[in-house]
């Protein structure tokens, strides 16, 4: 089993990076909270993986934390949820707050992920509550952090909600009215997905 990455960042995009190990690269999925996490291209970085073997692909999930992998593993532990799904959890929330919804039976804010239905927010909530119960919830753990001076911008939101899953023009409409709100100018492009994902 492959338990992280330590390399060169090759490549990054709002749902998968690559990352190169001593020449091999490793093309893994990820969350938007890592995505934002990362250093920029030709930067060292080390992402916790979770490796998933099937009939017809090997896939590679990669996280910026050890506590956001180790939600996921739980999130796809439940019946029903895949690692898309987890993957569009994380990307929707902080790993802290899908705790805190789980511990506080909050249906609504798990059933705000898309993809997640009523019947399976409640699955998720009754299968991980005594989990999440026993561990108490864990601070976001050591990341790396995108240098200063990249500042995300329309098109950058727009790719993201694109590749997860929106057609174009309900993507732009959903990332216009977000800008155009009061506190618009102010949010990076990790806010604006998060907002068009609720």
């Amino acid at each position: 089993m492959i338990a992280y990455l330590d390399g060169t960042l090759a490549y990054k995009d709002p749902t998968y990076a690559i990352i190169d190990v001593r020449g091999v690269g490793y093309s893994v999925q990820i969350s938007l909270a890592t995505y934002t996490t990362l250093p920029g291209g030709g930067d060292k970085v080390k992402l916790f993986t979770h490796p998933i073997f099937r009939e017809d692909a090997q896939l590679l999930y990669g996280f910026a934390s050890g506590d956001e992998k180790s939600l996921f593993q739980e999130l796809i532990s439940v019946s029903g949820v895949g690692p898309n799904t987890a993957l569009m959890a994380l990307s929707a929330l902080s790993p802290s707050e899908i705790r805190m919804a789980i511990l506080s039976e909050n249906v609504r804010v798990i059933q705000s992920i898309k993809g997640v239905g009523a019947k399976t927010a409640q699955r998720i909530i009754l299968e991980l509550k005594d989990k999440m119960k026993k561990m108490g919830i864990i601070p976001d753990g050591p990341s790396y952090r995108q240098g200063a001076g990249l500042n995300p911008v329309r098109e950058e939101a727009l790719a993201a909600l694109v590749a997860l899953g929106f057609q174009r023009p309900t993507a732009e409409k959903n990332v216009d009215s977000i800008m155009a709100s009061a506190d618009g100018a102010d949010l990076n492009v990790e806010d604006i997905i998060r907002r068009a994902l609720r």
